[in-house]
């Protein structure tokens, strides 16, 4: 028999300063289960720094034409493609060929570092790709939230992001590998 997802509901309040961005969003997360805590709060962290009443998680792991997040318009067409891990370089060119903007977040550096230094020439190309490296102390920080039912608050200004619960405050600065040409 199958494991079958845990799910997890979130009430997440964001105040992201850099984007005027001040909403509620109540989320609903199915983690695989081959999925650990830190990846878990890598996803919400990742929605929280680009939401969008458009954003929405994916069945991520569960398929392969899917990323973990993604951004659609109207049309249907991917306007926001984001992945976690270290994706592979196949997967981001064609990433990149099929939606406006794509972002990786590697949430493992030892393991991103070999990664990024493997495929970065091959990517370098890519004018509507971002790659940023997550700290690990503080995503391992974050799965001291982890619960069933979460109330999580995230704050967004310049470079710094921190989420909180009503007991702790983790603070997150970020490591660029790539930026890309297009904003969003």
């Amino acid at each position: 028999m199958a494991l079958k997802a845990t799910i997890f509901k979130v009430d997440l309040q964001i105040a992201d300063m850099n984007r005027n961005y001040y909403r509620d969003h109540t989320l609903t997360i199915a983690r695989h289960p081959s999925e650990n805590d830190e990846r878990m709060m890598a996803r919400i962290l990742a929605f929280a720094l680009h939401a969008d009443d458009n954003l929405e998680f994916t069945k991520g792991l569960s398929t392969e034409d899917e990323p973990d997040l993604w951004q659609k318009n109207l049309r249907g067409d991917v306007e926001l493609w984001i992945e976690l891990g270290q994706v592979d370089a196949r997967r981001i060119r064609k990433a990149c060929a099929n939606s406006n903007h794509v972002l990786i977040y590697t949430y493992n550096p030892k393991a991103a570092e070999v990664w990024w230094r493997q495929i970065r020439d091959d990517l370098t190309h890519l004018e509507n790709l971002t790659v940023i490296g997550l700290p690990e102390k503080e995503i391992k920080s974050l799965t001291q939230f982890t619960e069933r039912t979460m109330r999580l608050q995230c704050t967004i200004q310049d470079e710094q992001v921190w989420i909180s619960d009503s007991r702790e405050t983790v603070c997150l600065h970020f490591n660029l590998l790539k930026q890309s040409g297009v904003q969003h």
